[in-house]
């Protein structure tokens, strides 16, 4: 996968995570003031963990093609623990 093909998809999971933080906060929106604490919880973990994905993302930008798959390999495991 080209670098250009890399950051394509690194911009639509970062777009996926917004939608799923996104879906939260609005399932939160009507809950009792206990469940929008969990919501909150939840969606502040999550957040945390997109802005930790987009700082590395952001720091392979500059990674030789020799090094791409060990920065996929590691983004790739940031997403999956998104979930």
């Amino acid at each position: 996968m080209s670098k250009d093909a890399h950051k394509e998809k690194i911009e639509a999971q970062l777009r996926k995570m917004q939608a799923e933080i996104d879906k939260l906060k609005a399932e939160a929106e009507g809950k009792s003031a206990d469940a929008k604490e969990k919501y909150q919880e939840k969606i502040e973990g999550m957040e945390q963990k997109m802005k930790q994905f987009a700082a590395q993302a952001e720091a392979a930008k500059d990674v030789g093609e020799e090094k791409l798959n060990d920065v996929k390999k590691g983004l790739k495991g940031m997403t999956d623990k998104f979930k």
